[in-house]
């Protein structure tokens, strides 16, 4: 007896996606706007090579990892490759979204692109080189002898290199969350570490105080002197940057005093404060050609206590010296929202990464642009002036590869909107997500069951809750095109369809804290964007 195979499921088809995001007023001329880089970009490295500056921030176990970013003037950026492009360099495998590569840090000798990084529960510590910082990167080579996370390379005015980097203290730990800071050298020829690595920080400025989780380590030499700058506090309400100097670059290393020290948090300052910005720490160091320093860093934006669903995001400060030290921050005071501009405004060509914009996606190159990701694997490409997605088996609650295409939400104000074509069969859905993990999610998508559609918004809070989220508000719709419009409005979003030019809100103030790191843990932001899935095995 023969048995007809199940005919291929169809398409749900996406004509575009726009992004609109709401953050006041345009700066003044000669001014910029904190942060530079708004939404989901975190850890920040920055780079100088002549008139040229690269940065790089992770993207955990989002795929293509490591954006790389270009400027000539410090405030406009443009995304001009990924440094983690081919599946092959990198296996996320089913890890968690906070998981995969954390932290890399951009370097250059001798014409030589240098990226070393940390892909957690994947690898281990690696290098990656190119000789143009747009790509192609090179293929991860293995340090598996270096334990820990978070490295950076520094390169001696004699040609040696040092890696630095958080792992284990010597001995046994003495508390929990207590880390050390060690040092290397590396073979930047051959790729390889060369032993006798050296404890030159444990626990941090103060061990008795038990500090934790020192890490993001990056290592400057100024003046004949070398100074070790970290984060410690974690990456919460507590994280700091604080600095340590030394004669040698192996140390000893000795901390700035205490009037100096931290040179950057947001610790101190009241709860309720109004706009706040909050968790500064993990910053790294530029130098400009004129001699001045600036430092970029990453802090969080809360709507609502420590309430963010936007992630941790790229700030920029000037850096003054004093008494022979680098300050970020005065102690007490607030990160500065607008602030003169550190050099002639140089915007030719960029596209907006911060301030109030609107961008549209109509799929009509042979390729996505560069801000679209998916979770673990290479995102579906557009074809025929559309991006067509398959509903498969794997959804976006099963530690998979589901087909969804995503961009960060980088406002607390924003609204995203797409046109869809979709005929669901029985079990399918198709449309829009707003997600933080396989576990904390929102939706808004035309599926199917008992024989009719219906637009659905759904949320998912924890892994106790059905993979495809519990069911907030649905309602029947006629056959043929809709529009799909999910508006975020701090930790409350609206769900919206339009089969004309109508709109009919399907749910409206639904909680959106579930996106918030407060309530989903982890280190990424809210990603937002098309999604297919098939019906649930």
């Amino acid at each position: 007896m023969l048995v007809s195979a199940a005919p291929a499921p169809e398409k749900a088809r996406f004509d575009w996606v726009e992004y609109h995001g709401t953050d006041g007023p345009a700066a003044p001329a000669g001014q910029y706007r904190n942060p530079i880089l708004a939404g989901f970009y975190s850890d920040p490295s920055i780079l100088r090579v002549g008139s040229d500056y690269y940065l790089v921030t992770s993207t955990f176990s989002w795929f293509p990892g490591i954006p790389v970013f270009h400027s000539r003037d410090l405030i406009h950026w443009t995304q001009i490759g990924n440094a983690i492009d081919r599946p092959g360099q990198l296996d996320f495998g089913t890890l968690a979204m906070s998981r995969g590569v954390f932290a890399p840090a951009i370097n250059y000798h001798a014409g030589r692109f240098y990226i070393v990084n940390t892909c957690v529960d994947c690898g281990g510590n690696f290098v990656i080189t190119a000789t143009n910082p747009a790509g192609p990167w090179s293929d991860p080579v293995w340090l598996k002898t270096v334990e820990g996370i978070d490295p950076s390379m520094f390169f001696d005015d004699d040609g040696r290199a040092w890696i630095v980097n958080n792992r284990a203290p010597e001995g046994t730990p003495r508390y929990s969350g207590h880390r050390a800071i060690w040092i290397e050298q590396f073979d930047p020829v051959g790729l390889k570490m060369l032993g006798n690595a050296k404890m030159i920080v444990d626990g941090g400025i103060d061990p008795a105080a038990k500090p934790v989780w020192i890490e993001g380590p990056h290592v400057y030499k100024v003046n004949g002197k070398y100074y070790l700058m970290a984060a410690e506090g974690g990456t919460s309400v507590n994280h700091s940057e604080v600095i340590l100097r030394a004669d040698t670059v192996d140390g000893p290393y000795r901390p700035a005093p205490p009037a100096i020290n931290p040179i950057l948090t947001q610790r101190d300052l009241p709860a309720g404060r109004p706009a706040p910005i909050s968790a500064t720490g993990h910053a790294d160091l530029v130098q400009l050609p004129d001699g001045r320093w600036w430092s970029v860093f990453l802090g969080t934006r809360p709507y609502d206590k420590d309430y963010y669903n936007a992630g941790r995001e790229t700030f920029l400060l000037p850096v003054t010296w004093r008494d022979g030290w680098p300050v970020i921050l005065d102690r007490g005071k607030p990160v500065p929202t607008l602030l003169k501009a550190p050099l002639p405004a140089d915007a030719a060509g960029t596209t907006p990464l911060t301030g109030s914009f609107t961008v549209r996606d109509d799929f009509t190159a042979p390729r996505l642009g560069r801000e679209w990701m998916a979770m673990r694997t290479a995102p579906v490409q557009p074809t025929g002036g559309a991006l067509s997605l398959t509903p498969g088996r794997d959804g976006l609650g099963d530690f998979g590869r589901p087909a969804f295409v995503a961009r960060r939400q980088q406002h607390a104000d924003a609204t995203v909107t797409t046109a869809l074509s979709f005929a669901p069969r029985e079990g399918e859905m198709a449309g829009l997500a707003a997600l933080q993990n396989d576990n904390y999610f929102l939706t808004i998508a035309l599926t199917r069951h008992d024989g009719k559609t219906f637009v659905r918004v759904a949320r998912r809070a924890g892994k106790q809750e059905p993979r495809d989220g519990v069911t907030v508000a649905e309602r029947p719709i006629a056959a043929g095109p809709v529009q799909l419009r999910i508006a975020a409005h701090g930790g409350r979003y609206d769900f919206a369809v339009s089969q004309g030019k109508a709109w009919t809100t399907v749910a409206a103030g639904v909680d959106a804290t579930n996106l918030s790191t407060a309530t989903a843990g982890g280190f990424v932001g809210t990603m937002i964007g098309p999604f297919a899935q098939g019906p649930r095995p």
